[in-house]
């Protein structure tokens, strides 16, 4: 059986949807999804960006986040019936979140067997046949056939197949080819 695993963060789950309106709320601040950008945020806010990751870092920050396309959830557990699916999240960027990131995946893929779950820095180490992730980097060192997710912050980007939503996922493994 063919091994998938996907990320959670921009793939499965919104983080930057959490992400973008807790930091207007708790800096008083007003931008938009289009200008929102982590990895601008010590350069544009340095006086905020260390409460910023801090924020972030809090133990429950992950817990309430939106799911990203609410066709994951079908397609997963259809995808499961045919794969091994496995949850590969870059968590160690985010340390505070191990245990909220668990808690969510459980509410919204129960059926997804949590020894599968794969917490950890660089996704090099997942050995599967697929990965599903938004972040070039990870797609760039791991092993197998990496599928990127299609992001604004990521669409300068065409060495990796891409895929828009979980339709096309679901259109790109199901029937599963012998």
């Amino acid at each position: 059986m063919k091994s998938i695993a996907v990320d959670m963060d921009q793939v499965l789950a919104d983080f930057l949807g959490k992400a973008l309106k807790a930091f207007n709320e708790r800096f008083n601040k007003n931008i938009s999804r289009e200008e929102f950008d982590i990895s601008k945020i010590e350069t544009l806010y340095p006086e905020l960006s260390n409460e910023f990751f801090l924020m972030i870092n809090e133990p429950d920050f992950f817990r309430d986040l939106e799911l990203e396309d609410v066709d994951a959830v079908p397609v997963l557990k259809e995808l499961n019936e045919h794969y091994e699916i496995y949850i590969a999240t870059a968590a160690m960027d985010v340390p505070g979140s191990f245990h909220a990131k668990y808690e969510w995946l459980l509410e919204y893929f129960p059926f997804l067997n949590p020894t599968h779950f794969i917490f950890c820095g660089d996704k090099k180490v997942v050995k599967a046949d697929y990965l599903i992730d938004d972040n070039i980097r990870q797609l760039q060192s791991f092993t197998g056939e990496g599928i990127l997710y299609s992001q604004p912050y990521n669409e300068q980007y065409t060495q990796f197949k891409r895929v828009y939503n979980w339709k096309e996922i679901k259109e790109l493994f199901l029937p599963v080819k012998q």
